[in-house]
């Protein structure tokens, strides 16, 4: 796997975000429903990004497994955050989805976790669109896994990054 280079914003990004009370505020701020699902950042590196949402009151459907919007915050939230990082000192750089697609394999209980690689992918994106003024899209996958190790669900998340 071709390892990054930890620009100082970044890592600057990953170490507020670390901190588990820094994370919930931004959430409560930025993105309140996944403050209120219980999402968790396990995992941030330059190249790879681990969220985390519970199976509880709030996150249930009425067949006892999490409800699919929970599941694709949690994934669009991994690569998100990729995301984010490799925004901070690039400039002004607007980020958005454009598309979903998603696999379920298997009823998701207990604690999934989302699992984003694509953070080379998405530093090459923003780079590209620096160097050009154009848009770029790059498809992020993200896998969520359960606590026995098995693949529950494949997202798909499109990421439309444009430098300004």
């Amino acid at each position: 796997m071709h390892t990054l280079p930890d620009t100082p914003a970044a890592a600057a990004f990953r170490r507020t975000i670390s901190s588990p009370l820094k994370l919930r505020l931004f959430m409560l701020r930025s993105l309140p429903m996944a403050y209120l699902a219980g999402l968790r950042l396990r995992e941030i590196t330059p190249e790879r990004a681990v969220i985390t949402v519970p199976f509880k009151y709030l996150t249930q459907n009425p067949f006892r497994s999490i409800y699919f919007a929970c599941l694709s915050m949690a994934a669009e939230m991994a690569s998100g955050m990729l995301a984010m990082m490799h925004i901070q000192g690039q400039g002004r750089v607007s980020m958005l989805v454009v598309g979903l697609e998603a696999e379920f394999t298997k009823k998701a209980v207990g604690l999934i976790a989302f699992t984003s690689q694509d953070g080379p992918r998405i530093a090459q994106a923003i780079t590209d669109s620096r160097a050009s003024g154009e848009g770029r899209t790059v498809v992020c996958t993200s896998t969520g896994i359960d606590e026995a190790g098995d693949v529950v669900a494949t997202f798909r998340i499109t990421w439309s990054f444009r430098a300004k």
